[in-house]
């Protein structure tokens, strides 16, 4: 007569890259005229969470810079991605967003079971994953990569406003306000610019 396991079930090994690990992805940067498209990926603690999350553009420069650390501090992973402004000319702004999304999601060094991805567009992914339209509003690990993106990415304009001050990088972050159209047509673009975006071209076809 064959011996029986006194329980019957065989115990599963433990591990951190289990059935529950879920990670939140969200982007900064699509609509500047300049600089790099930047995804962030996180995976919170639920050991360790963070008290006041939001969506990013709710939030107080401020408090933004707060809550970065705090993330950094106690996420059990995260990883801010990019793509460049030639990623962006030759792909779309769409497309180079998949990719920084896909870049932040594979540079996780724990692998999600789960990834949840704000708005209604999905980037191509190994794991399972759900598009969720106002999720940096609605899932806190979404509003974490919401704002370590949008950190990120504001500092990216602090430095590119030190290489290229005629621009006001620091203010309006790349976006095309009156004052960046305005050093557009008169500086014409920097490398940091993107091309392929109309405000851009007009600028460089006016200098031609």
């Amino acid at each position: 007569m064959r011996s029986r396991k006194s329980s019957g079930i065989e115990q599963l090994p433990l591990c951190w890259e289990g059935p529950g690990l879920v990670a939140g992805v969200d982007e900064a940067g699509r609509g500047p005229l300049a600089g790099p498209v930047v995804a962030a990926a996180v995976i919170l603690d639920d050991q360790q969470p963070v008290s006041g999350l939001a969506d990013s553009k709710q939030l107080t420069a401020l408090r933004r810079e707060r809550l970065y650390d705090e993330i950094r501090a106690k996420a059990l992973c995260c990883c801010i991605a990019m793509a460049t402004p030639e990623e962006i000319d030759r792909l779309n702004i769409l497309q180079a967003t998949m990719l920084a999304m896909r870049r932040a999601v594979e540079g996780l060094r724990l692998r999600p079971a789960r990834v949840l991805v704000d708005g209604n567009r999905l980037p191509v992914l190994k794991v399972p994953a759900e598009a969720i339209p106002k999720g940096d509003a609605k899932v806190p690990a979404i509003s974490a990569a919401s704002i370590l993106a949008k950190v990120h990415r504001d500092r990216l304009c602090l430095a590119l406003d030190e290489a290229h001050p005629q621009y006001g990088f620091a203010t309006h972050k790349g976006y095309p306000t009156p004052e960046h159209l305005a050093a557009l047509r008169e500086h014409g673009p920097c490398p940091e610019h993107r091309r392929s975006f109309a405000p851009v071209r007009q600028a460089l076809e006016g200098r031609a």
